[in-house]
């Protein structure tokens, strides 16, 4: 009896402590995630890179440096789905710690990039790498420890990876330039590195089952099956899989063709060279902030009008947003201002839905890897997206309308969704 109550004793003890813990924890991940979510900066950077490697002689300098941001999107269902099993297993901590030596280490190699191809390896593939194996770490540790504020914690520690885009252009807008983006690459590097890498310490793994102090969970509703946690083998069994995969890819493109280019599209475009690069750098600040607002503030609404409505109604505001900046022409700041908006809140919003949306059609126990396959659809967009650009030249009106094409597809695809799901 006396071993008993001093162990259900020792229990409360430990979970009084990782309730407390547990907020640390969200902190630090939200500071890391700050840290690798500075990739979407990237169109800060494109610019004075074409610039500076053809007055080297590399004349076809863009086509190859577009590969950097492609690449760093498209890979991450590979590193995503080996630090999904290491978080669902081991911990996140490892995890954590070799992706920030990946991430720091491949910007730093770009900053040493002597060729346009330099940059796609160290920015596009060992980047990537590492932003894949910390992502799902940091945002699927986090919502474990959170079960009372699951929403919440998905949105904020996703909406902190959008804000390192926010913030980045802020500090270096007047310091990149053709001559200073390789040293600019370098001193990015090593504080990836050191912050990310010593971060990885302070990150602990949430236990099995754990239900923070104070906290009841909710007991079923009549009438509501819970949610069965499929592995990933069942989970591609199952015809809905790809329903969301494509749906996923559909709100994602139109972000990620945007955020590639937002700079030299609006300077093209929008402002014809003749405005301040103030503007233009507002206009990479603007996306990046409402893709945050969108991560932070969808997922906390999916929890009250559910997940597929969320994505449903933002879907019609990506489809909006870019049927404003198709419409947008010289001068036509404004409009493209708020099409960016738009496209931005939207995007956001399917960072911040989707991995509480595959764990609720799945299950949560399995969701570190299955979120790791799902997020498949991301990085077809994150090929589809910038390259749509590439294919057309100024004022991209044909790519806008076939992202507006997909947009609606998955638009479809939430209603198809639903039948699915009831006939299930």
């Amino acid at each position: 009896m006396y071993i008993l109550i001093e162990k259900e004793s020792f229990q409360m003890s430990e979970n009084q402590n990782l309730t407390k813990k547990r907020w640390s924890v969200l902190i630090v991940s939200c500071i890391i995630n700050v840290m690798i979510g500075t990739g979407y900066a990237w169109s800060m950077f494109v610019g004075p890179l074409n610039e500076h490697f053809v007055a080297m002689g590399f004349d076809t300098a863009m086509a190859t440096l577009t590969w950097a941001f492609t690449l760093a999107n498209s890979i991450g269902p590979i590193p995503m789905i080996i630090g999904g099993y290491i978080n669902d297993n081991i911990g996140p901590k490892w995890s954590v710690f070799v992706g920030g030596i990946f991430f720091g280490g491949g910007v730093f190699v770009a900053g040493c990039a002597t060729s346009p191809i330099m940059v796609v390896v160290g920015y596009g593939i060992l980047m990537g790498l590492g932003m894949g194996l910390v992502y799902g770490c940091t945002i699927g540790n986090s919502v474990k420890f959170f079960p009372d504020k699951a929403g919440f914690v998905g949105g904020l520690t996703t909406a902190t990876y959008g804000l390192g885009s926010v913030i980045l252009p802020l500090i270096i807008a007047k310091i990149v330039n053709p001559d200073t983006v390789l040293n600019t690459f370098k001193v990015l590097g090593i504080v990836y590195l050191v912050v990310i890498c010593v971060g990885a310490f302070f990150i602990t793994r949430c236990p099995v089952g754990f239900v923070p102090e104070g906290y009841q969970p909710p007991a079923p509703k009549a009438g509501v099956k819970a949610p069965e946690s499929k592995n990933w083998k069942q989970m591609l069994a199952d015809p809905i899989f790809y329903v969301m995969v494509i749906m996923m890819t559909a709100g994602a493109t139109f972000g990620l063709m945007m955020i590639s280019k937002c700079k030299p599209v609006i300077t093209a475009v929008i402002l014809e060279g003749d405005a301040t690069a103030t503007i233009a750098t507002l206009s990479v600040t603007i996306l990046a902030l409402f893709n945050a607002l969108g991560r932070v503030g969808c997922g906390t609404i999916s929890d009250k009008i559910g997940r597929i409505n969320t994505l449903t109604i933002m879907l019609v505001v990506g489809v909006v947003g870019l049927f404003l900046i198709s419409r947008a022409g010289a001068g036509d700041t404004a409009i493209f201002m708020v099409g960016i908006c738009l496209v931005g809140l939207a995007f956001g919003s399917f960072m911040g839905v989707m991995p509480g949306f595959c764990a609720e059609q799945f299950g949560p126990k399995n969701n570190g890897v299955n979120y790791g396959i799902m997020f498949i659809g991301f990085s077809l967009a994150g090929i589809v997206g910038p390259k749509l650009l590439d294919a057309f030249e100024a004022p991209y009106t044909t790519a806008y309308y076939i992202a507006m094409g997909l947009g609606i597809v998955g638009l479809l695809l939430t209603f198809v969704y639903r039948a699915m799901s009831k006939a299930k």
